[in-house]
This record gives structure tokens, sequence and C-alpha cells, in this order.
């Protein structure tokens, strides 16, 4: 068994993040996984300091629409396979999943929707939560362990959100969204974070806008899950606040498998 460390970030355009010098980090501490949401860039407009990362090997998942969404992944594990999507088209073609089969692990690295913009978007992110969630059930039905990861782009509890009145009827904390929160859960995937901290006021997310990072007003909707049956190979998980560059801040767990 060896001790894997696995960390996700939304980096809100990953060109404007290596701009801001934003990875140095990664650099320094060598995580044997990255996965990254929503770059805003294709595989053919990586810059080139990434093409060839000593040691690590890229994957991507572009959309169909340009400068929107995307997810990046480099691993320095060799995975048997990586797949771009769920296998439908109208969650596939906005660039949003990798699927990789690490043979001990599948590791899912998704973007979710957002349903801020219009009921259609919500009832989008509802489905996509559905689909992936009947995809994930069907890998555990045949015994595979899952790990999951990603912006969520919900705050699943209370203790989970700076303002939960205020954000009541906002889209990210909608009791729908909530409730299918619950249902993940209640399907046997773990909050890693969770496990290790019941404290308030640890968020991933901050407004830029009202400098709401300042002030620490902020979400959780970037997490790691795992199945059931991986619950005692969790060795730590972690919410990088000291790691600057995007409205989102890293997640992390520790793994032994």
């Amino acid at each position: 068994m060896e001790k894997i460390s696995i960390c996700c970030w939304n980096v809100n355009g990953l060109r404007a993040l290596i701009k801001k010098g934003s990875l140095g980090w990664f650099y320094k501490e060598k995580p044997h996984i990255l996965c990254l949401q929503e770059t805003k860039m294709t595989e053919e407009q990586l810059p080139d300091e990434l093409k060839d990362i000593e040691g690590y090997k890229a994957y991507y998942c572009s959309p169909d629409k340009g400068g929107y969404s995307g997810v990046a992944q480099f691993t320095s594990l060799k995975p048997k396979s990586v797949k771009g999507g769920f296998g439908v088209a109208r969650f596939d073609n906005e660039g949003r999943i990798l699927i990789s089969d690490y043979g001990k692990f599948v590791l899912f690295n998704i973007y979710f929707p957002n349903g801020k913009a219009s009921p259609q978007r919500l009832r989008y992110k509802m489905e996509f939560y559905d689909a992936f969630l009947e995809y994930a059930d069907d890998l555990k039905k045949k015994g595979r362990k899952i790990i999951a990861c990603g912006d969520f782009n919900t705050a699943h509890k209370e203790i989970d959100i700076a303002r939960p009145k205020e954000n009541s009827k906002v889209s990210g904390f909608l009791p729908q969204e909530r409730e299918w929160m619950d249902e993940f859960v209640e399907h046997g995937y773990l909050d890693t974070f969770r496990m290790f901290n019941q404290d308030p006021e640890n968020y991933s997310w901050w407004d830029f806008k009202t400098r709401a990072r300042e002030r620490n007003v902020g979400w959780r909707i970037d997490y790691f899950f795992v199945s059931g049956d991986l619950k005692k190979n969790v060795k730590a998980a972690s919410i990088r606040t000291d790691i600057m560059g995007s409205d989102h801040c890293p997640v992390g767990i520790d793994v032994v498998i």
C-alpha cells in the first residue's frame, strides 16, 4: 500500500492563473494527482510550462464552446483508462467530466454546473447530478472504489456557508440542491473533510466582487467524496486557504491504497 495525495482546484481560468504564478505550490509539493476545473481552455491552448512537467501526464476534457468550462488532470500515477464524459452528449459536450480508472480506485474529476443563470440551467444541473450518481453507483455495484472530487456548486449544510438564511433562495443553496447532496451521502459516499473537521467557517469559494475572502464570507462547494469502502483509507483532508490565485482555493486528501 502507498499514500497517494490528490488535490482539486477550480482555477477559474488556467491561463490567467499561470500569469499570476499561482501554481508554484504544485511544483513544490508535487501531489500525485492534481485535478483542475473551469480551465476555460483547450489542450491546444496549454501554456508551454505545462506541456511537459517532469513525471506527470496531462489529460483534458474541453467543451464544444470555447473559453468556457473545461477540466484537466496532471497525474504521476498511470491510469488504466481516462474517459471524458458519462456517455450522454448533452452533459459531455460541456467539457465538465474526467473519469480515470486507476485500478484500485476510479477517480471522478468534475466541474458540476451552476444553476443560477435560469430555471433551465438549474434543471440541467439537477439532471447532471442524477446522471453522475447513476454512473458512480453502477461502478460501485460492480465493486469499484470511488473517489469523486470537484466544484459541486452546492454548499451542503448550513455549516458550509457563511450566510445560510440570506442564500436560502439562491442556486447553490436551494433545498432541492441540498436534498440531492443528502441523497448522495445516503448512497454511501463520504464527505472526507467532515471526517476530520466539524468546525464552521471552513470555505473554499468567496465572491471576488465583494472581496468576501478578506472577511471569510464564503461557501464550501469544493469537495472530495469517497465510497464507504475507502473510509479507513483516507488519512487526511484539507482546504488550502493559504493558496491564492482563484476565487476558489484547492482542497485535498491523502489516501493509503
